[in-house]
This record gives C-alpha cells, sequence and structure tokens, in this order.
C-alpha cells in the first residue's frame, strides 16, 4: 500500500467552499473514476489563528495507480482550477509513502 499525502491551505473564509468542494465535488470525482488500485481518501483539517490546512491522504495499491490517477509525472500535484482558485497556497508536488504497518482499531 501507498499513500500520497498533500497539503493546501486557505484562508478561514474560503474553508468552508474549499472543504464543500472536496466533499461534494472533487473526491467523489476521483471515486467515480474507479482507478484500479485507488483505495480511498482521508481528509484532514486543521485550523491556525490565521488560515486552515487541508491535508489529504490518498491510499493506493501501487505506482502504477497512482500514475494512472495523477499522469506518469505522478509526484506532480493534482489541483483543479476550482480548488486552486480557494486556495492560498498548496503543495506543487505530492509525497508518497510505503506503508510499512497499518494497524485497524
Amino acid at each position: 500500500m501507498i499513500s500520497r499525502i498533500w497539503h493546501g491551505w486557505t484562508s478561514k473564509a474560503n474553508a468552508a467552499a474549499y472543504e464543500a468542494l472536496l466533499r461534494n465535488d472533487i473526491l467523489p470525482g476521483i471515486q467515480n473514476r474507479r482507478i484500479p488500485g485507488y483505495r480511498g481518501v482521508d481528509l484532514l483539517r486543521t485550523d491556525t489563528n490565521d488560515q486552515v490546512e487541508f491535508l489529504t491522504i490518498l491510499w493506493f495499491d501501487s505506482y502504477d495507480a497512482i500514475r494512472e490517477f495523477a499522469g506518469e509525472d505522478y509526484e506532480k500535484a493534482v489541483v483543479p482550477a476550482r480548488a486552486q482558485a480557494l486556495l492560498s497556497r498548496y503543495d506543487s508536488h505530492s509525497q508518497h509513502y510505503d506503508v510499512v504497518v497499518a494497524l485497524e482499531l
């Protein structure tokens, strides 16, 4: 299993709209692509004094599945224009980690 990790930051004023875009459009759109080897996503959020940080962790079985999602330059972040419009900054590249241990609660 491989985790694909990405960060984006938005203003407090744009946070609700960005989260709604993720929940209602972007993440279901990824799911609807039915990429073989795509296992799901975790969406994390933390509010600080002046901004809101979002972290996504997408789960894949292989780098081939990640390439199917992101293209040959698979490390490059996939950030649709409508998301970019709501973000103040974001990672230009995603990080990939091989999952060594995964414990279920």
